[in-house]
């Protein structure tokens, strides 16, 4: 591994690490309705300070936290006409069978080429 991708790499697992601790959360305004807030922003103090962890201003991690989900949208590196065909074929590829994926959004969110989003396990 390159000398600036370690440290980059490093600091997206630790922030994700710290980000991934969910607990299961009701919903504060419709009773047994359990929904991911990063998704619904129903209440402001159950979410988190997004975190952008970014290795150049073509590679960069987007983590959205919750208490009860996570949203992250991860920038790939594009540098040339064929890095940007094969990207957008593997996220078409992706998005295609996003409902075998339970984390897998169809449509990315903000700066990113793909976004996942992580919900809590519910527990029974």
């Amino acid at each position: 591994m390159t000398a600036t991708l370690r440290p980059y790499l490093n600091a997206v697992r630790a922030t994700l690490q710290a980000a991934l601790c969910l607990e299961n959360f009701s919903s504060q305004v419709v009773e047994r309705h359990n929904k991911p807030e990063v998704e619904v922003r129903s209440s402001k103090e159950l979410l988190l300070q997004p975190v952008i962890i970014s290795r150049n201003d073509k590679e960069k991690v987007l983590i959205e936290g919750s208490i009860n989900s996570v949203r992250v949208s991860i920038a790939v590196k594009q540098a040339d006409e064929i890095e940007k065909i094969l990207c957008h074929k593997f996220m078409r590829f992706m998005m295609m069978r996003a409902e075998n994926f339970f984390i897998l959004r169809r449509k990315p969110m903000g700066c990113g080429s793909s976004s996942l989003r992580y919900p809590c396990a519910q527990k029974y």
